[in-house]
């Protein structure tokens, strides 16, 4: 790794090539630890540097007090066969898909949940911790610079894999969760007051309702609800639209729905907030959206995009909120401690906040986790997300139809296959409460998720308030499989 250490002119090399001071007022991509308060008083001459065959500790903490940019090493791509959608081939990345549930071959239909993870993710975390552990950024230390690089190369990775402007604009946060009530709470608290109005929809999962509400609690904002549009089982586009006046501070809205599987209408809802309400926020879930489509932030034109890395093969317990850079500047920190700072003071200055990312990365990082989400964001691309949303449409075609022949013993919730957005069926059987359908197929080898999927509100309009049972699929099922399942199911 090559750290490049700005706001001074003398070139110290010698023993120690990983530091160079260069004389370079462009403003770093991520900065260092600020040590300067303490060294006010350090006289260090050009002259005197120079003349030093070593460099001396004092030399190396005038170095660490500058600020540092990080740069990235050149990452040169693997060599993979994963160049077409191939379940068969691609199911043998995947470990846990190679064991026998209850006697049977497992049949994991639970990936709305979360994804099965495959051996290069696992072998990325696993690399951090066998040889790479340390905390990143503020080590002078061979183990803390290769930290650094992985912890910083997984956020490049992720930014060219959602086409973001700018690495800055990447966010690491524990989840979708964690990202929404972010934004809920240091753009919501500083910029949404009593009369504004924040649009959602019905169709929400719980961590896109319970943020908002809290705000609303907060700050007396009003929430208004798009409706279901009950005969097309899926949002009302028109009632939506509607929804966005003058008043409106924000849209949150689920890019692709974990129950119906229906897409937002984006665009439509980008050209009306612009053009109506131009100073609110759009922003976007994209849980259910990010594992099996391009996800291109640029091309959507909304400001910030949040989705959790375990839903597309990575680990738990990682996340990312995407925002517009201007949107991240305009936002004070939610949380105070290491790494989000400038300067800190006691009762002789004021404390200053750091740039974005770093602003709202209080604490040492989830860094195992965000390397594992890198790896994960590379095994996607080298699969290829085009050819991932068009096998999954395929699957999800046939899903839907063999559940449609069961007839009225079989209920499936949300618009036909052409117009959803992941290969995901939710639906009720008659007579049979869903959590036993559940407890059934599991028995044979089958796991699916049954409940309300985190969408009480959705759940009631839909006249199911037990719940329903979700079969959700992903680039690694097969055709085999859904036919397995239906058979479990009629059996």
């Amino acid at each position: 790794a090559q750290w490049r250490w700005h706001s001074c002119t003398p070139l110290l090399r010698a023993h120690y090539q990983w530091y160079t001071l260069l004389e370079a007022p462009a403003a770093p991509r991520y900065r260092c630890c600020d040590l300067r308060p303490l060294l006010r008083d350090v006289k260090l001459s050009h002259t005197e540097v120079l003349s030093h065959l070593q460099i001396t500790m004092r030399a190396v903490l005038f170095a660490a007090a500058s600020c540092a940019a990080y740069i990235p090493p050149a990452r040169q791509p693997r060599a993979t066969a994963l160049n077409a959608v191939d379940a068969d081939v691609l199911r043998q990345e995947f470990p846990a898909l190679k064991q026998k549930s209850r006697g049977h071959d497992l049949v994991y239909f639970d990936s709305g949940a979360t994804s099965q993870k495959p051996q290069s993710v696992l072998d990325a975390t696993t690399k951090y911790y066998e040889e790479d552990n340390a905390n990143v950024h503020r080590g002078a230390h061979d183990l803390a610079q290769r930290a650094t690089d992985a912890y910083e190369g997984a956020r490049d990775i992720v930014a060219k894999f959602i086409n973001a402007f700018s690495r800055n604009e990447v966010v690491w946060t524990r989840g979708a969760t964690e990202a929404i009530n972010l934004v809920a709470h240091a753009w919501g608290d500083a910029y949404v007051s009593r009369g504004d109005e924040v649009v959602l929809s019905a169709l929400e999962h719980h961590s896109n309702l319970v943020p908002w509400q809290l705000l609303s609690s907060r700050t007396g904002c009003t929430l208004k609800y798009a409706p279901l549009d009950e005969k097309q089982q899926q949002l009302d586009t028109d009632k939506l639209l509607g929804l966005i006046t003058p008043r409106t501070k924000v849209v949150a809205l689920c890019h692709v729905s974990n129950v119906l599987g229906c897409v937002a209408p984006v665009q439509q809802v980008v050209e009306k907030v612009r053009r109506v309400a131009p100073e609110a926020i759009i922003l976007l879930d994209a849980c259910q959206s990010a594992p099996h489509k391009p996800l291109d932030v640029q091309a959507l034109g909304v400001d910030f995009v949040a989705f959790s890395g375990h839903k597309m093969c990575g680990p738990t317990g990682i996340g990312v909120l995407w925002g517009l850079s201007t949107r991240l500047e305009e936002m004070r920190p939610w949380q105070g401690g290491g790494e989000m700072i400038g300067d800190v003071f006691l009762d002789d200055g004021v404390t200053t906040y750091a740039a974005p990312p770093a602003r709202f990365e209080a604490g040492t990082p989830p860094i195992a986790e965000a390397v594992g989400l890198g790896a994960a964001c590379e095994f996607l691309t080298e699969v290829g997300m085009d050819r991932i949303a068009a096998y999954e449409k395929q699957l999800g075609a046939k899903l839907y139809e063999g559940l449609a022949g069961f007839g009225d013993r079989i209920r499936v919730v949300g618009p036909p296959p052409s117009e959803r957005g992941a290969a995901l069926c939710a639906f009720t059987c008659d007579g049979v409460h869903s959590s036993d359908l559940a407890f059934f197929l599991d028995q044979e080898g089958v796991a699916v998720r049954a409940g309300h999927h985190c969408t009480q509100p959705l759940h009631k309009r839909l006249g199911a308030d037990g719940g329903t049972v979700r079969a959700s699929l992903a680039l690694y099922n097969t055709e085999s499989e859904i036919e397995a399942f239906l058979a479990a199911l009629d059996r």
